[in-house]
């Protein structure tokens, strides 16, 4: 009996350690409540009502650099001439922007999907597209983004971005995307 009483404390004792353990939500709500009042303009108090939000203020962006959407990183398509798998002078500024990002971070992989438009033997364009994303990547590399930061995948004709068949559908299709 005496076991028994034992072995009921301690089973009570733990079940109530892991309630009192429990995460409450009380502690981050109080901590989103500090970083909505501060994003939200806060006045810290004096009054005076003036806005410390970068938003009001035209100041820069404080979210992730992959969502701001004036910012080059939001360039994740590369397109390219007929045939060609030289990365056009336009597109250049947008791949060093998303190679400092890469530089500076680099637990971040970023896939890089090459796409032909429907001319040509699908074994020709599947090269093509790999011979695209590649170009893509050595221009990173140059930059110092590591090897094993950018993966090249070629999906030639098969992905298209429009299905007409006229100059402009091919032209979209003609691509590098950029996948984080």
């Amino acid at each position: 009996m005496n076991k028994l009483l034992t072995l009921w404390v301690s089973l009570m004792f733990s079940v109530v350690l892991l309630a009192g353990c429990s995460s409450t939500p009380s502690g981050d709500r109080q901590a989103g409540a500090e970083v909505s009042e501060q994003s939200m303009g806060g006045d810290g108090g004096d009054g005076s009502g003036a806005s410390t939000s970068a938003a009001s203020e035209g100041g820069a962006w404080q979210g992730d650099p992959l969502e701001n959407p004036n910012s080059l990183l939001a360039t994740r398509v590369i397109y390219f001439d007929y045939d060609q798998s030289t990365v056009r002078a336009d597109y250049l500024d947008a791949i060093s922007a998303h190679a400092d990002y890469l530089a500076a971070n680099p637990q971040m992989v970023v896939r890089l999907e090459g796409h032909a438009d429907e001319r040509g033997s699908r074994e020709y364009n599947l090269g093509l597209g790999e011979h695209r994303a590649n170009s893509v990547r050595s221009l990173m590399m140059a930059q110092g983004v590591a090897d094993n930061q950018l993966v090249v995948v070629s999906y030639g004709e098969e992905r298209a971005a429009a299905y007409e068949h006229n100059d402009e559908a091919w032209a979209l299709n003609r691509r590098v995307e950029l996948v984080y």
